[in-house]
């Protein structure tokens, strides 16, 4: 989730080199079918349609992908199956009004490209990511042409405005995103979520829930190979007891609050220390300001973005993944996708008692703290620290739970969505031309 804002460590980009495509699998359902995919961000450095393109170019699908650009990769880069067209509007943080410009310019020139393809050669699917849900819009001609739509609702917008600009529940701006919102869901043939939280929520306002599947964002194992949590010694006397964050920089997410808490044991648990990953922002600066102010020079490192597969390396170096976010709207339904990586990699995880995040894990699979709470994050950092036996154990729980989600499990449903919605779309056909 948190797809708005880019720049964590999940999302460092624009040097990211493209793999080789995957090799088509044997009995595919989908060879032959031409998709276009639509992502207001970075390819591949946004990990779920990085994900998503490639489970399909394994089975055989031709895709066309227009995503954001940065002005230094190139414009347009054929990969075999896979043609990127990068669009030059860059995903700038800013007001309201910032993020309508930018996405309205987005959509407009997404729209025009699948246009004019489209009078070339027909598709049979158009699959958008949302941010925005309206970026549906860009499948207007594909569909009036007989593609079918997928809207892949990353996260909730009136939620995560709420959230971002602190608007009220019921104020004319979030109407009007819930509107867009209904609209874009009714507009396309089938919704994907992350999470069965948001499931809830747009099946509560905006469609019935049979429309929605359920893909969890899932670290790609080819990328964060699995690694028993016992596969590590446990830290010596004096070493450091590395807490890692990895994400986006923003407030919401909770870095201060997890300085706060490292402010609190710093004198018992004089060996704890935080890495923290993603891509600067004027919130890491205020955070990294209130370190000093607290007195933990040296205590708090921040080591800049990272590549998905050079993640893989710091979680190694690590001993928890913290996830410190902060109680609000849109963290209360959020699962962070970086709970599965650090677990893919044995690693045990804090994490805040909320419900996006319950709804899959109970409380023998992570170490809980209230969200909000930097005393109740302090004491769980501490327990931590002092009981290694313990939250390896913790851990391996947590892996059963990763290991039930795993991107193959979640890839295979994907597949499956996609080939049922194209399976009904040609059989429909075939029951009108057979009358």
């Amino acid at each position: 989730m948190d797809s708005l804002v880019q720049g964590g460590a999940s999302q460092a980009a624009s040097t990211v080199e493209i793999l080789p495509l995957p090799a088509v699998a044997m009995g595919s359902r989908l060879a032959g079918k031409r998709t276009a995919m639509v992502v207001f961000s970075q390819y591949p450095a946004d990990p779920r349609p990085r994900r998503a393109a490639e489970a399909l170019l394994k089975e055989g699908m031709q895709i066309d992908l227009i995503c954001e650009g940065d002005g230094k990769q190139t414009k347009r880069e054929i990969l075999d199956r896979l043609e990127i067209v990068r669009i030059p509007i860059k995903h700038r943080r800013g007001g309201a009004l910032s993020y309508a410009y930018q996405y309205f310019a987005f959509i407009f020139v997404s729209a025009f490209i699948l246009g004019w393809r489209t009078l070339r050669r027909r598709y049979d699917l158009v699959y958008v990511h949302n941010m925005p849900d309206i970026l549906v819009l860009s499948a207007f001609v594909p569909k009036l042409f007989g593609a079918k739509v997928i809207l892949d609702q990353h996260d909730p917008m009136p939620e995560l405005m709420r959230t971002i600009f602190g608007m009220k529940e019921n104020s004319f701006a979030v109407r009007v995103i819930r509107r867009l919102e209904k609209w874009s869901i009714a507009y396309a043939n089938l919704v994907i979520t992350v999470n069965v939280a948001c499931k809830r929520i747009f099946s509560g306002r905006s469609c019935r829930a049979e429309k929605i599947g359920v893909v969890m964002n899932s670290p790609d194992g080819d990328i964060f190979p699995y690694r028993t949590a016992r596969s590590y010694p446990l830290r010596r006397s004096g070493e450091p007891f590395v807490l890692m964050y990895h994400g986006s920089l923003v407030e919401r997410n909770g870095l201060e609050l997890a300085v706060e808490a490292l402010a609190l044991i710093h004198e018992s648990i004089p060996a704890a220390e935080l890495r923290v990953y993603g891509r600067s922002t004027p919130y890491l600066e205020q955070v990294m300001e209130k370190a000093r102010k607290l007195g933990l020079d040296g205590k708090v490192h921040y080591l800049g973005p990272r590549s998905l597969e050079d993640l893989v390396h710091e979680i190694e170096s690590a001993d928890v993944g913290i996830i410190p976010n902060q109680r609000n709207t849109f963290t209360d339904i959020n699962t962070p996708t970086r709970i599965f990586e650090y677990l893919a990699l044995g690693k045990p995880v804090i994490a805040p008692s909320t419900q996006g995040i319950q709804d899959y894990f109970d409380p023998e699979s992570l170490l809980y703290f209230e969200s909000g709470n930097a005393q109740d994050l302090a004491e769980k950092i501490a327990y931590a620290a002092t009981h290694p036996a313990e939250v390896r154990e913790l851990a391996e729980r947590g892996q059963q739970v990763y290991r039930a989600h795993s991107w193959q499990q979640e890839r295979e449903t994907l597949v499956g969505l996609v080939a049922g919605l194209l399976k009904n779309d040609s059989a429909a056909h075939a029951g009108v031309h057979s009358r």
